[in-house]
């Protein structure tokens, strides 16, 4: 296996038109959070709209770690209290009749150490995932395709979406069967409708690691997770966040989860620029280098969870410098996520903190 690859400045390749491109897209998010602050009288993130489980976690890093992995916040063993959220993509209050990919944030807290340029917390570092190993465009153009395309269906038709999410569902079941799949039409509403504790999370795109260049995966490890996987959960408003509940809040014994890592070994084969690639396992395996574990409580706690909703935030630009996000992907989402930030903060009159504790 090849040596890691340590990073370099020129490794980045920002094209010419990518902060015009990363301009839209802000202009573009901030109008989608509107369009639902309007309708509902609330505002909500521009994506990742709609909690679907919000509960507190301890993160420990792994004794003995190998040189290359001890880095940043992992380059000493310790552990730190955490948050976890999942959600569903979309900027609205869906129902969980129309399936898209889920997602995992978590926020590691009390973490010291030089911070990135222009972060916004300065105890935190947050990791924001998917259940996919790689991003659905190259770069942030594409992104504003798909995005100008999905503004036009905010807040609009739900009995529609539900009934081809049911359609592409059945496609992407037989795509499966037959030794396929695909990313599209998952993020379109063909996502199996499956319980997301089971699912394995990714960062999909890079960020340093150290002195190295690292993806990131949070992977279910305990029995009670494990058996998770592939179970369906119905297609009811609320049947992600009720599944969630249930299993969170009659644990009994704690939910495991790897924090693993992948570094880039071939700047070629895995490249920072192209969030569409999937680095290659073979290449580069992910390797642990700490756990995440949660003990019995409430997974989702009704209006408490909602009222913490509206007062944290998530952003992969809430790191150590030794964990920046890299790529043309995350570049645009330190703008993004920003103004989207703003917007809900000033529209609900409720200033947004970074966590002094659980």
């Amino acid at each position: 296996m090849n040596a890691p690859v340590e990073y370099r400045p020129d490794l980045e390749t920002p094209s010419v038109s990518e902060q015009e491109t990363i301009r839209s897209l802000e202009s573009l998010f901030v109008d989608m959070a509107m369009t639902v602050a309007e309708k509902e009288g609330h505002a909500h993130r521009a994506v990742h709209a709609k909690g679907q489980g919000l509960f507190t976690a301890r993160l420990t890093v792994f004794n003995d770690l190998p040189e290359e992995l001890r880095q940043g916040l992992f380059a000493e063993p310790g552990q730190y209290a955490a948050y976890i959220r999942l959600s569903s993509p979309p900027a609205e209050q869906l129902s969980d009749a129309v399936s898209t990919p889920r997602a995992l944030a978590l926020k590691v807290l009390g973490v010291s150490g030089e911070r990135v340029e222009g972060g916004d917390e300065k105890h935190s570092q947050d990791f924001l995932m998917v259940n996919g190993p790689s991003f659905t465009t190259p770069g942030p153009d594409g992104f504003l395709r798909n995005f100008r395309v999905l503004a036009t269906t905010t807040e609009k038709a739900p009995r529609a979406k539900a009934a081809l999410s049911k359609v592409l569902r059945g496609v992407e079941n037989t795509l499966e069967k037959i030794g396929g799949g695909s990313g599209s039409i998952k993020q379109m509403g063909g996502q199996p409708q499956i319980h997301p504790l089971g699912e394995t999370f990714f960062s999909q795109v890079p960020f340093l690691y150290g002195r190295y260049i690292a993806k990131f995966s949070l992977a279910p490890v305990s029995r009670n997770l494990i058996e998770l996987d592939g179970q369906a959960v119905g297609d009811s408003q609320d049947a992600q966040r009720e599944a969630v509940h249930h299993s969170i809040s009659t644990l009994a014994s704690p939910a495991e989860w790897e924090l693993r890592v992948q570094l880039c070994r071939d700047v070629e084969k895995m490249p920072l620029e192209d969030a569409s690639v999937e680095w290659s396992e073979s290449i580069s395996p992910f390797v642990a280098v700490a756990r995440v574990v949660v003990e019995r409580q409430a997974g989702w706690d009704g209006e408490k969870s909602l009222q913490l909703e509206d007062r944290i935030a998530f952003s992969p630009w809430h790191a150590l410098a030794a964990h920046r996000p890299l790529g043309a992907i995350n570049r645009a989402r330190r703008v993004v996520m920003a103004a989207s930030r703003r917007f809900r903060s000033e529209f609900n009159r409720c200033p947004i903190h970074e966590p002094a504790g659980l």
